[in-house]
């Protein structure tokens, strides 16, 4: 079984995350040589007023990672952010998580083996260590998938995948929202791509503040389900 993936590019989102930075980097310098011979670090900077992309890219330097920065003027949303960042990646494998210590990057390795029977590989938390009403409309918007899109597969807004690039080459990921997540599955399945899930672990953000369950991110997500799911039906031949 595959354990340690030739080239891998990490995509990270990253809105005022300069404090998990600070640890996330050097914990990077140590982990993705463990993980991938060649690596890269894509660092997808949304709009951040506190510096993020530059401490980013001072520490980079210092460690030796070969990091790149793509920089949003304004915020631009998690599923823009992360879809720059995965079309902006080099390497044969592509894997993206969060810069705020709620997956740990070593945890990829439980992911990687599943490559050699599957393209693209996602985690589901085991148990999730967030707020309550997050849990409460992460389970509303799983359900919601479920009926509209009839996904089999586990908490799909879990920030942990790996993939071949081909699979990112095969699709045109649109949403600019959470909503990225569901729409990787939909049209990896679509385009006939192996799909495999693994659990990991989860853990309480280490620093700062999360965005993703104000009111107006969960609107946005919830009407990006709705009218993604009728563009689809517009676009694709029902086969899922």
């Amino acid at each position: 079984m595959t354990t340690r993936l030739p080239e891998l590019s990490l995509v990270l989102p990253v809105h005022n995350e300069a404090e998990n930075l600070r640890w996330l980097l050097p914990h990077l310098a140590t982990t993705l040589p463990v993980l991938a011979e060649r690596h890269e670090v894509i660092v997808v900077d949304d709009g951040s007023t506190d510096g993020s992309g530059a401490l980013a890219a001072e520490l980079a330097a210092a460690l030796g990672i070969e990091l790149r920065i793509i920089r949003h003027d304004h915020k631009s949303g998690y599923g823009a952010t992360v879809g720059d960042g995965l079309r902006a990646a080099r390497l044969s494998h592509v894997a993206f998580t969060d810069a705020d210590g709620q997956f740990e990057v070593a945890d990829f390795a439980l992911l990687i083996p599943l490559l050699d029977g599957a393209d693209l590989v996602g985690g589901w938390r085991e148990e999730r260590q967030d707020a309550a009403m997050r849990a409460v409309v992460s389970w509303v918007f799983n359900t919601l998938v479920l009926v509209l899109y009839r996904l089999p597969y586990r908490d799909l807004d879990c920030a942990m995948k790996v993939m071949r690039r081909e699979v990112l080459h095969s699709v045109e990921l649109r949403a600019r929202s959470a909503l990225l997540n569901t729409e990787l599955y939909y049209k990896a399945r679509y385009a006939g791509w192996r799909i495999a899930q693994h659990p990991v672990p989860h853990h309480p953000r280490r620093a700062g503040r999360r965005s993703g369950a104000r009111p107006s991110a969960i609107a946005r997500a919830i009407k990006e389900l709705i009218v993604f799911r009728w563009t689809m039906r517009r676009s694709l031949p029902e086969k899922l």
